[in-house]
């Protein structure tokens, strides 16, 4: 088998596809991202589960609460999922030329690995602003109408760097997240297409695609518990200021020890419906966006 040669516009198809996969799902899911940040920020407040939470909010706020940072979350997503999938795409072809076909198949988990979590450094440059400016708006409502109220605020007020408070805090959640979201829907995708008496080049489209759905759930809640963590700590960051001097690691190091183990998985019940259902679905736009843009198939090993 000889790699395809990709093109620089095949690698633009890719980013589309991923842009409009993540930027739709996270759109969609607002409001339950809503609800999964309010429990977070304040879980004695939110104390009720999913459903609890979804009735207080919506009591106290209206219904248009569950919408706060719609702007923010799609743009955001939308740029890192640009770079998400078609860096992958990128990376993942580059190791396997550098290495050779037969080399890149003993190390294929090396090579999901490093892909993603090189796609994913690239995409949270991207991405991080954005989830600033949506976590702001979300833990507190009355700091301005939106994206572009709240982006202008933060940088008047705070200051570029205040963007990037959450940047490491986002690579502890969004590597271990992205390697475990690419290496396990690689590896579930294979063993749900190895089960089958069909060959996968003989499957309809319809088969392919509950294979997408099915190898996304097990890939989006593995790495919804994987990242669920620093998830927690993302949005404690970009809510509390750091005092004079001190560091983002030193406030990291505070803000956990202060959670503890089961603070520190706050909302995961809400994150797993929400990671599970939104990566499945990433995996299937991708797929049906890719197929009408016409793109090449991807490399596999």
């Amino acid at each position: 088998m000889s790699l395809p040669d990709y093109t620089v516009s095949d690698y633009a198809k890719f980013a589309l596809a991923g842009a409009m996969g993540c930027g739709v799902t996270h759109g969609a899911m607002t409001p339950i991202d809503v609800i999964k940040t309010r429990i977070q920020l304040e879980p004695t407040v939110y104390n009720t589960g999913m459903v609890g939470s979804f009735k207080k909010i919506v009591g106290a706020e209206g219904v248009g609460a569950l919408l706060t940072g719609l702007g923010p979350t799609i743009l955001g997503y939308s740029l890192q999922g640009a770079f998400k999938f078609g860096g992958y795409e990128l990376f993942k072809k580059t190791f396997i030329e550098y290495l050779g076909l037969d080399t890149a198949r003993q190390y294929k988990d090396a090579i999901y690995i490093g892909s993603s979590a090189l796609a994913e450094f690239f995409a949270d440059i991207a991405l991080c602003p954005l989830e600033a400016t949506r976590i702001r708006l979300v833990s507190q409502p009355t700091f301005a109408n939106g994206l572009v109220g709240g982006f202008s605020r933060i940088f008047k007020e705070e200051g570029v760097g205040s963007f990037y408070n959450g940047f490491t805090p986002i690579l502890f959640k969004q590597i271990p997240y992205n390697i475990a979201k690419f290496l396990v829907f690689e590896r579930a995708a294979e063993a749900i297409y190895g089960s089958m008496a069909t060959p996968k080049s003989e499957l309809s489209s319809g088969a392919k695609t509950g294979v997408d759905l099915g190898a996304g759930i097990i890939a989006g809640c593995t790495a919804a518990f994987v990242s669920q963590p620093a998830d927690t700590l993302l949005s404690k960051v970009n809510k509390t200021k750091k005092a004079p001097g001190q560091s983002t690691l030193g406030l990291l190091a505070q803000l956990a020890g202060q959670l503890g183990i089961k603070g520190s998985f706050a909302g995961l019940p809400t994150r797993l419906i929400m990671v599970g259902t939104l990566t499945s679905l990433q995996f299937t736009i991708y797929g049906q966006i890719k197929t009408a843009l016409n793109c090449p198939p991807a490399v596999a090993l």
